[in-house]
């Protein structure tokens, strides 16, 4: 008898589960991975592509170049999720398994934040930042206001990036003198769980006149006054605001009747739901870690050493750790690494290793590795 997997989402976490498990157990898999997109990419892509650094295709990788055993890929939306009985519906077919694995992420709703979609610009979609890269050639004068609407947003870093590249790409056109930028946080530092990273980041922010604004959620943009309006009801007036959109699971999600005050409760040492046969990983879940790739791909990691060890025998996996890296861009073609620790003990704890060339190299090999792992490139 095979082992029959359902896993909803083809991003970190779906292509990890699938990967090992089909190293593991090869023949005696039968395992269905479904997405609506036809490629990935690697949500720190999404910089290279709206800054000019790389083209769209160029960081796309085809979902039909999978070619593991006991794997088949199928681009279809689902429609309907019935964890009950493990059966999910897509707009082409029907299918069950003895495992179902929801690995769908986070969506955004730009709905949510009044005056987004008519004054403003996010860089959190693919869309989103290929529509930037024909907007920041655009914007040579005044303020760009890089703005967070709500928590929890995936990779915590990428909104103190974003401006650190700005800073770079206008200081390379020649025009950086002529415009501010302010970055707009609902946290006390860019990252809490780092300290050392916070003061490295806040100490860049000064170095290049950078304005960090703590403690704030941008609630609105008044397109007509060109103002950005925060949760305290203080206004900020914008010429460019590059925002990140509130995050919410998917449609289809929230139907299931999975989800508790907006995301799927899971275990944080196995990812399992309530549902017998059903987990939860990723940005869909609620496990206490970040909305980031690297901890969708651990906690991927321990469902499948669960799988294997029920079909193989042998001692069950150590707990999801909560643990993982993160790269941080600095600019200047630098990098930083954050090592983070959200569930060992009882307060998060990160340390931190500072800019480099070196950890751009670690970062590159860190995409270059899984491409090669997950797609074969």
């Amino acid at each position: 008898m095979k082992l029959r997997v359902v896993v909803l989402g083809a991003g970190f976490a779906g292509l990890e589960l699938s990967t090992t498990l089909s190293e593991a157990l090869s023949d005696s898999l039968d395992l269905t991975l479904i997405d609506k997109s036809d490629s990935f990419f690697f949500g720190f892509s999404k910089l290279d592509v709206m800054f000019g650094r790389k083209t769209p295709d160029a960081v796309r990788f085809a979902y039909s170049s999978i070619d593991k055993p006991g794997v088949r890929f199928r681009q279809e939306t689902i429609t309907d999720i019935d964890p009950e009985r493990r059966v999910v519906t897509t707009d082409r077919g029907t299918y069950d398994g003895d495992v179902l694995v929801v690995a769908l992420g986070a969506d955004y709703d730009f709905e949510a934040t009044p005056g987004l979609r008519e004054g403003g610009n996010e860089f959190y979609s693919f869309a989103g930042a290929e529509r930037l890269r024909e907007v920041l050639p655009t914007f040579g004068k005044g303020r760009a206001i890089v703005g967070v609407t709500s928590t929890p947003f995936k990779c915590p870093p990428a909104p103190s990036e974003a401006v650190l590249l700005l800073h770079d790409y206008l200081s390379a056109r020649g025009v950086r003198a002529a415009c501010e930028i302010s970055l707009v946080m609902p946290f006390g530092t860019p990252i809490p769980p780092s300290p050392a990273a916070s003061r490295a980041l806040l100490s860049v922010f000064a170095e290049r006149g950078i304005t960090f604004v703590p403690n704030r959620f941008v609630r609105a943009l008044d397109p007509r006054r060109r103002v950005v309006i925060l949760d305290d009801a203080s206004e900020i007036h914008y010429d460019l605001f590059l925002g990140i959109p509130k995050h919410r699971v998917p449609d289809v999600v929230a139907a299931s009747g999975m989800t508790e005050e907006g995301w799927i409760p899971v275990d944080s040492k196995t990812l399992k739901t309530r549902f017998p046969g059903v987990y939860a990983v990723g940005d869909v879940a609620s496990v206490g870690t970040p909305l980031a790739g690297v901890f969708s791909e651990g906690a991927a990691k321990v469902v499948a050493a669960e799988l294997i060890a029920n079909v193989k025998g042998g001692e069950q996996p150590l707990p999801y750790s909560g643990r993982g890296s993160c790269y941080a861009e600095f600019g200047q073609g630098k990098v930083g690494r954050i090592d983070v620790d959200f569930l060992s003990g009882p307060e998060p704890t990160g340390s931190f290793e500072g800019p480099s060339d070196a950890l751009m190299i670690d970062k590159q090999s860190f995409g270059s590795s899984r491409r090669k792992r997950w797609f074969g490139q």
